[in-house]
């Protein structure tokens, strides 16, 4: 089988090439190039995380190709990034939301675009793989593609890909799904691989939002639930639920972001115990399971690192869900996502209105 694997420079896309290649497949590298000097060049040279500059990442990956015997691509996807991802994320923090990057980009970049560019450039392969930790299985009651959380519950990307359609679902691999990272980074050393201890890449941006955002700092203020004034700020889009480092509030107990008032340009502080809420309300649904019409228990996650915790689901329409919580949670954050599991499997996921 012919096979074209997103490689990000990092270890686990690396070893997913080289399995694949072991396991006898015609296997070709492709790296995205996402990173423009003329649009990023107001941002910090030092800055890192998943949106940096990829001139080494892209070395690293080619590095790796050379060294498993296998063709490297670089894929220009600099404008359907700023397009989708970069437009996104500036439009979510103006609604006075957070949104996550990695879900529009794995759904719309790697899953689509890059994979689409390969082809349009006259290469033909069978299947698309990456190095998510994550599964995939074919239920054949449903006639349906699920995403499964990887056995690795540490590092377990499920969440980050339920947004994926039935059409993508059909056409991947997720080879590091049944593998746990220590096992993987031992594959890479034991492989003379150059990047078995590169560090994996832990955030979006490492930077300050506005670095990326560019908005024109405005005065607001602090407040508490009551209204009182406690402090000013430069913009509510610097601030998100649950937040509570770089306040510089002074209280008797640490203060946390309970609200965002976009429309008086407020950020409302409170105690840990007002960050705990027990319902959301979400939209923009994707299903991998046929799509619920009435209400089911199952669980769910509402950030990625999160264990799945038990929850009631109730449609309230065809777009918009009601999901309750057994357990208080803290932080539900307007612009994430909640994604719903049946044991392992996705159901289904969707954006916190």
């Amino acid at each position: 089988m012919k096979i074209l694997v997103g490689m990000s420079g990092g270890v686990d896309s690396s070893v997913t090439a080289l399995l694949l290649k072991q396991a006898g497949h015609e296997v070709i590298g492709a790296t995205m190039a996402i990173w423009d000097d003329k649009i990023s060049a107001h941002l910090p040279e030092h800055a890192s995380g998943c949106f940096a500059p990829d001139k080494d990442d892209i070395e690293s990956a080619r590095n790796v190709c050379e060294k498993i015997g296998i063709e490297h691509l670089v894929l220009d996807c600099r404008e359907e990034y700023q397009k989708i991802v970069l437009a996104n994320f500036k439009s979510e923090y103006k609604s006075g939301r957070t949104p996550n990057p990695c879900v529009i980009c794995n759904a719309n970049i790697k899953f689509n675009v890059l994979p689409m560019s390969a082809k349009r450039q006259g290469i033909a392969f069978d299947k698309f793989a990456t190095g998510h930790y994550a599964g995939i299985s074919y239920n054949e009651q449903t006639k349906r593609y699920q995403i499964t959380r990887g056995i690795d519950a540490k590092k377990d990307q499920s969440y980050f890909l339920y947004r994926l359609q039935q059409e993508q679902l059909a056409e991947i691999l997720l080879p590091l799904g049944c593998k746990n990272k220590s096992e993987i980074r031992e594959i890479a050393r034991n492989a003379g691989l150059s990047v078995s201890d590169k560090p994996d890449s832990q955030d979006f941006y490492s930077g300050a939002i506005n670095d990326i955002l560019q908005f024109t700092p405005q005065t607001g203020n602090f407040v508490n639930s009551a209204g009182k004034i406690l402090g000013t700020h430069q913009g509510y889009w610097n601030f998100t639920i649950g937040q509570r480092r770089g306040l510089g509030i002074s209280a008797p107990r640490p203060l946390y972001v309970i609200a965002i008032n976009k429309e008086d340009n407020e950020v409302v502080l409170g105690f840990a115990e007002d960050c705990l809420q027990t319902k959301l309300l979400a939209d923009n649904w994707v299903w991998q399971a046929p799509q619920p019409n009435e209400h089911f228990y199952c669980s769910a996650k509402i950030r990625s690192s999160q264990t799945p915790c038990d929850v009631e689901v109730t449609p309230l329409n065809d777009k918009e869900y009601e999901v309750t919580f057994l357990a208080p949670q803290s932080a539900i954050t307007p612009g994430q996502s909640v994604v719903l599991y049946n044991n392992d499997a996705i159901i289904g996921g969707g954006i916190i209105k």
